[in-house]
């Protein structure tokens, strides 16, 4: 009859044992890994939806732009020396405005309403295909309301359309520039908010002479 040694009986079991905290420790290095591995594709998927947002909302923000440029442009002349705020346009630049909402937080007082609470009433347009929804707001570079002026207003003189101001004229002729031509022009400032369809939102801004 073979007999078998006590000794080796507790080395097997001793190498059971160690096999098993290393397989333990394997499992859990895996189990790390995976979920390392999970969060890597989720942020990629988030920063690839961020940037695909992006890319939408500035779309939808220029067709923002145009809208205000054309409205500008519609009603140049004395309309726009008062405000109206049915059409997201005032007359002056309002410094103090907090367009974004970030500058005073909790309190809407000097707020844009983009979502329907504030001092100030922008223009919404229709939603687009990509379900971005741009609202903006026209201000004119001017500290007061009323007419144009150099004086309380940001402007720039530019040749009237069919003058001959800035024309060739003869090398040999010594003449002054004359601005009897000239026709002032102001600045406005438009502010777009663009709402995506998951509550991300973007804020661009142009300036225009008219």
């Amino acid at each position: 009859m073979t007999r078998s040694s006590p000794g080796r009986h507790v080395a097997a079991a001793g190498q059971k044992g160690l096999a098993l905290f290393v397989a333990l420790i394997v499992l859990v290095a895996m189990s790390l890994a995976g979920i390392a591995l999970v969060r890597s594709v989720d942020t990629a998927t988030l920063i690839a939806g961020n940037i695909a947002f992006r890319q939408s909302a500035t779309t939808s923000g220029d067709a923002g732009v145009e809208a205000a440029r054309a409205w500008l442009i519609a009603n140049n002349g004395s309309t726009l020396q008062d405000d109206r705020s049915g059409d997201g346009y005032y007359a002056t630049s309002q410094d103090a405005l907090d367009l974004t909402g970030n500058r005073t937080p909790g309190d809407t007082a000097d707020d844009v309403g983009w979502d329907g609470a504030g001092a100030v009433a922008p223009k919404c347009l229709v939603a687009d295909n990509a379900g971005n929804t741009s609202c903006y707001v026209i201000h004119r570079l001017c500290n007061t309301a009323g007419p144009l002026s150099g004086a309380t207003c940001s402007t720039q003189q530019a040749a009237k359309g069919g003058s001959s101001l800035g024309a060739m004229r003869p090398m040999t002729t010594d003449q002054e520039r004359s601005w009897s031509d000239a026709a002032t022009l102001a600045y406005y400032r438009v502010t777009v908010r663009i709402a995506g369809p998951r509550n991300n939102t973007s804020f661009i801004q142009a300036f225009i002479l008219i």
